[in-house]
């Protein structure tokens, strides 16, 4: 097996345990003394740092979401001075305004072990090729990567987003064998590199994707696209960027790198702790950060954690695949409905993983259509046959979702491309 840090992926869970209680005993302890804004919550709900001794003590302290991230913009939840900073990075507001995030020469050492811990599950190492085509600049996706190759030793090549064509030719040209991009991204190259008549030809033999979620259906389809194993990464900037968590060989979830994030399961309405394998709300405590170290911080990522033994040898709990946000989920009709379903009907009836949902409210009812595009071999199909193949895609959602969406069927490539986050999700309702 491959590992980057065994003594920590591999830590016995006495010896975890007793790490993370000694560092949130610590961390707790300075921002109560040096963020007023953590102060006041922590007073507020009637705890002080002396009520934290271990782990056990984690449900005691107050949430953090991101409204308070954007009450404290931008210094107001700094726990270092600012000179001791060296780095900021920014989320993409695709929920709201920005929140910017801060880091210390140490927190992007650490987030860079994190993103190589995720390299070498992969199958990384010095001679390889990482090929980094995550955007860069305030997105984290780029340096994370970039930074987690370089602690590798592999030839890094940081592409950033964009340019296809380019991206190809030095995939080829240098030999690259380990690609990191966002999922949506990674099934256009597929798409571009089988037009070019270059599968299997290239060197490429695993992918790190991560920044958005994606179905299983969507991974596997990728696989046998590029001819690669496909491994998720998940992160967001808030808690430190991609590495927060990273998948092995037995593809069952992402290992958590608990040594420096406190994972829980809450239940989203109430908040109450929910016991392991209960399906929640993704919560993460900061425990090793020193310049932005948040403290259960609610994702609004929904999720399973699972403590069951990995063939790979790790002994960081893993966390599911995305199962939807508490926040991008939508109402149609009073039914609860995640993309990620319609995903995997998508690709369970052999379409592709392009396409969008358009919600819309006309004369006070909400109106909901799928528009997917067709592959070549599909659009020079008869209407009739076009027709009955909507038809059966209606049924299939009806029978995953309860409510029965208009599908429309377009021409390849009518639906936008993305480098970057794709926009699955048009909404013009006005609530």
């Amino acid at each position: 097996m491959n590992y980057y840090q065994p003594e920590m992926e591999c830590a016995s869970q006495e010896t975890l345990r007793g790490l993370q209680s000694k560092r949130l005993v610590k961390t707790v302890k300075r921002v109560y003394e040096n963020v007023g804004y953590y102060r006041k919550l922590m007073d507020e709900k009637g705890v002080e740092p002396g009520d934290i001794k271990s782990l056990d003590d984690l449900p005691k302290l107050p949430f953090l979401t991101k409204d308070n991230l954007k009450d404290a913009y931008p210094y107001g939840l700094l726990a270092v001075p600012l000179a001791d900073t060296v780095r900021i990075q920014s989320t993409s507001g695709t929920t709201g305004k920005r929140v910017v995030a801060f880091y210390t020469q140490d927190d992007i050492d650490i987030w860079d072990e994190c993103c190589a811990r995720a390299i070498v599950a992969a199958g990384g190492g010095k001679d390889d090729v990482v090929h980094v085509s995550y955007g860069y600049g305030l997105f984290t996706g780029g340096p994370g990567l970039n930074g987690g190759s370089h602690k590798v030793g592999s030839l890094t090549l940081p592409m950033s987003s964009g340019n296809t064509d380019r991206q190809i030719q030095f995939m080829c040209d240098l030999g690259s064998t380990i690609l990191c991009c966002t999922p949506s991204y990674a099934a256009f190259l597929a798409e571009t590199i089988i037009e070019q008549g270059l599968k299997g030809k290239l060197k490429l033999k695993a992918g790190i994707f991560g920044a958005e979620a994606w179905s299983e259906e969507m991974r596997r389809d990728i696989e046998e696209r590029m001819g690669i194993k496909a491994y998720d990464i998940y992160g967001l900037t808030e808690i430190t960027g991609p590495g927060v968590s990273f998948e092995c060989d037995e593809q069952t979830g992402m290992h958590i790198n608990e040594d420096h994030f406190l994972a829980e399961i809450i239940d989203p309405s109430t908040g109450e702790v929910l016991p392991e394998g209960s399906k929640g709300e993704l919560v993460f405590t900061c425990i090793t950060k020193e310049a932005f170290p948040l403290v259960r911080y609610r994702t609004r990522d929904i999720c399973v954690l699972s403590r069951n033994r990995c063939s790979c040898g790790r002994t960081l709990v893993k966390m599911s695949r995305l199962m939807g946000r508490t926040d991008d989920m939508l109402i149609i009709r009073g039914v609860n409905v995640f993309p990620s379903q319609i995903e995997t009907v998508l690709m369970n009836c052999g379409m592709t993983p392009n396409y969008q949902i358009i919600v819309d409210r006309v004369h006070h009812a909400d109106t909901f259509e799928v528009r997917v595009e067709m592959t070549p071999e599909m659009f020079s199909d008869t209407v009739r046959d076009v027709s009955a193949r909507e038809a059966e895609l209606v049924s299939s959602m009806r029978a995953m979702l309860g409510i029965s969406p208009k599908v429309t069927l377009v021409a390849p490539r009518t639906i936008a491309r993305s480098e970057g986050k794709a926009v699955r999700v048009i909404d013009k309702r006005k609530i």
